[in-house]
């Protein structure tokens, strides 16, 4: 359980994040936190409320509200995700969203370098500039940050090709064991281009088709934002959907629907990006800490 300073850096924290959006006209929107319908996804359990669901990520409405005409819009709420319990995992857990109808990928990398700028003043300034405050503690968060590729990451990191990760299935155990903790140590790192098949609701890169304009940006080894260029192809994403409710139904015995508002709406997309950050690890680095209980006021190990 955290304590009573850290609720007030808690606080002046999140004024940071929606000052940072504000001050560069993103519109905050609420949607719906229990839903009928949510986006296919293999490698995520959602946790069932009567007879709908809590959100596993906004990203559904959200991207509907851009079909609708929205252009620049963000929002910070609570996400639920079944079983992901543990120092950086808790089911219920604060998620940051921003999209840029228009955007891409590299806009969204070039904001997370902003944004973490931003609070790490903005908290320096809260505290009063003291020493003793040192915020993301060894992380230089200045110039340029560094770019590596799932492929030249697997290549440099892991045992073996990510190709043959991709071949035996066995891609994010390769990820998570030998990749992860190598990134972003003395400054964050953004891991981008992957594989099609793991593109998720990503476009295809136009000028390398068997990859997607796909990042994750990390942190002494902590995954903090999962972003990519926008698909709006309503055949393709239903075909990855398709995919998706196979293997729900498959390797987990559930049963998922084709989320078809969502399908008739991204067509009146265009172009667009978006960005899922996890607020409470990002916290968490930030004050240099190392669990999640360090920096929220309950978890669920509280109750127990």
């Amino acid at each position: 359980m955290i304590d009573l300073p850290g609720l007030h850096i808690r606080a002046a924290f999140f004024r940071a994040v929606r000052a940072f959006f504000e001050s560069r006209d993103f519109l905050e929107v609420d949607t719906p936190l229990r839903q009928p319908i949510l986006i296919p996804e293999a490698n995520i359990i959602p946790i069932e409320a009567g007879e709908q669901y809590l959100q596993t990520s906004p990203e559904l409405c959200m991207k509907r509200l851009l079909a609708h005409g929205c252009d620049k819009i963000y929002q910070i709420c609570p996400c639920f995700r079944k079983g992901e319990i543990g120092a950086r995992h808790q089911e219920e857990f604060q998620m940051l969203e921003w999209y840029r109808h228009g955007g891409d990928y590299l806009q969204l990398m070039a904001d997370c370098q902003e944004l973490l700028r931003f609070i790490a003043d903005e908290l320096r300034l809260f505290t009063g500039g003291e020493k003793k405050k040192n915020f993301f503690e060894d992380i230089d968060l200045t110039g340029d940050w560094q770019k590596i590729t799932v492929k030249d990451a697997f290549s440099h990191h892991a045992p073996i090709d990510l190709q043959q990760a991709l071949s035996e299935g066995i891609f994010d155990e390769v990820l998570v064991e030998y990749v992860e903790s190598k990134l972003g140590f003395g400054s964050p790192v953004f891991l981008y281009d992957y594989p099609v098949s793991l593109g998720s609701l990503a476009r295809k890169k136009e000028s390398d088709p068997g990859v997607a304009e796909r990042f994750e940006l990390y942190i002494n080894g902590v995954e903090l934002a999962n972003g990519f260029s926008e698909l709006t192809d309503e055949k393709e994403q239903r075909q990855r959907f398709a995919s998706e409710i196979d293997i729900i139904r498959t390797q987990w015995g559930r049963e998922a629907k084709m989320p078809e508002r969502f399908l008739e709406d991204i067509n009146k997309i265009d172009t667009a990006a978006g960005i899922a950050l996890g607020l409470d690890r990002l916290l968490m680095l930030a004050v240099n800490k190392n669990h999640l209980s360090e920096v929220t006021a309950f978890t669920q190990e509280d109750f127990l």
